[in-house]
């Protein structure tokens, strides 16, 4: 009979989740879209038959064995699908911190080419052996785009467009902490998106083993995480764990509206043998450009200093915002999962409309269908969706954003009136 244990649990067994971050640390960190940084989601429902018979496991144990996995060796495929519900295909990328053009970049620099994974669905290849070496791969229909770090060293490599990044570490960089790195995000593997998602875990959670399922020929507990406050888009999370090694497998969100889940990531192989040593060898191609990490100057202002996104700060926070608390010009309201960042707009204005001469009609329109007005006590203004991050701009320049319903977002705004 697979386990099903209703045991809640709180952030207390969540503090060597977050404080041993072991296996998690050595994938090289996959930089998606930073409104995306919240949306977590698993690849299709787990087997629906010949789940394993397992030994009954609680909650509480359950997050303890994810918190001891110390797995530094694997192999395997994966796949990430991701639907945000944006109104335009690619829109996503609109948001991501320090998007911008392979002209300012490089063709192969993972600060662009990684942010191909916040829409569609992906194929992925990954190795790891231990702290030192990883490779990650996205598998195109006739191209593979590559991150290499071996030993302090970081190679990209585009095989669509023949061109290779390049990134060393500070001399003497040996270990996981010191080594270059793509830069932050939603985290590239299952067990990433676990931690994350684990570190929520509050009063404001509920978490639950919900029987076994077999993924990537693995046998698996199912942990379930819901909030238990109202107004959240979020409707849970499941995570696949494994019952041998509790390294997670797979990992579900799925927006409160049903549907569709909002992103899947989970294993489709996997092998915890250590990967042979020629996985982690790179050399650039015959006649590939080569771009070094040293030549590119992104993500400056004009004083020089490096810019700091909304979604960047974002990222990370799953699904409270309270880490934002101490950044300037940003209030968080609420807590867990209904909790909302209050932006100040500099300037003090809202979106440019048609009325004021700032915009033509056609692109008012435009805006229009993207968003739907509202009005309250705090004025009027508009909430821009997706199915799990929405924001209100009002047209009094003031910006609430989270993971909550529209109503959730007016009524915050009327509170901070």
């Amino acid at each position: 009979m697979a386990p099903n244990d209703s045991a809640e649990t709180t952030g207390e067994a969540t503090g060597t989740v977050v404080g041993r971050r072991k296996a998690a640390r050595y994938f090289v960190p996959v930089a998606v879209a930073g409104v995306a940084a919240a949306t977590i989601g698993l690849v299709p429902a787990l087997a629906n038959s010949g789940d394993p018979d397992l030994p009954k496991i609680s909650a509480q144990e359950l997050i303890e064995k994810i918190a001891a996995s110390d797995e530094e060796q694997l192999s395997g495929t994966f796949k990430i699908s991701t639907d945000l519900g944006l109104p335009l295909d690619g829109l996503a990328g609109s948001f991501v911190p320090g998007a911008g053009s392979d002209d300012d970049k490089g063709a192969a620099a993972p600060q662009d080419r990684l942010m191909e994974l916040t829409s569609g669905t992906h194929t992925l290849r990954v190795a790891v052996d231990g702290p030192e070496k990883q490779r990650l791969s996205i598998l195109g229909d006739a191209s593979e785009y590559s991150v290499v770090h071996n030993k302090g060293e970081v190679w990209a490599y585009d095989s669509k467009s023949d061109e290779v990044y390049h990134a060393e570490a500070p001399a003497g960089a040996g270990s996981a902490e010191e080594a270059p790195k793509a830069p932050k995000g939603v985290p590239a593997t299952p067990k990433d998106f676990a931690e994350q998602a684990l570190a929520a875990v509050g009063d404001t959670t509920s978490v639950t083993v919900d029987g076994t399922a077999q993924v990537a020929g693995r046998d698996a507990y199912q942990l379930v995480i819901k909030p238990k406050q109202s107004g959240s888009t979020v409707g849970s999370v499941r995570i696949a764990v494994d019952a041998e090694n509790g390294v997670p497998l797979k990992f579900t969100l799925a927006a409160a509206a049903g549907g569709k889940a909002v992103v899947d990531a989970g294993f489709t192989k996997v092998d915890f043998a250590k990967p042979a040593a020629s996985s982690f060898d790179f050399t650039p191609p015959k006649g590939a450009k080569v771009t070094e990490a040293d030549e590119l100057e992104t993500g400056k202002d004009e004083h020089g200093a490096a810019q700091k996104a909304l979604p960047e700060q974002l990222s990370g926070q799953i699904p409270g915002l309270e880490g934002l608390g101490g950044s300037e010009g940003v209030n968080v309201i609420g807590k867990g999962w209904t909790s909302i960042a209050a932006i100040e707009i500099p300037g003090g204005k809202g979106l440019p409309t048609a009325g004021s001469g700032d915009v033509p009609a056609e692109a008012q329109g435009f805006l229009d269908a993207l968003g739907d007005k509202v009005t309250g006590k705090f004025g009027s203004g508009t909430v821009f969706k997706t199915r799990l991050v929405n924001a209100l701009v009002t047209d009094d320049g003031k910006v609430y954003v989270g993971a909550v319903t529209k109503d959730a977002l007016v009524r915050a705004a009327d509170g901070a009136k």
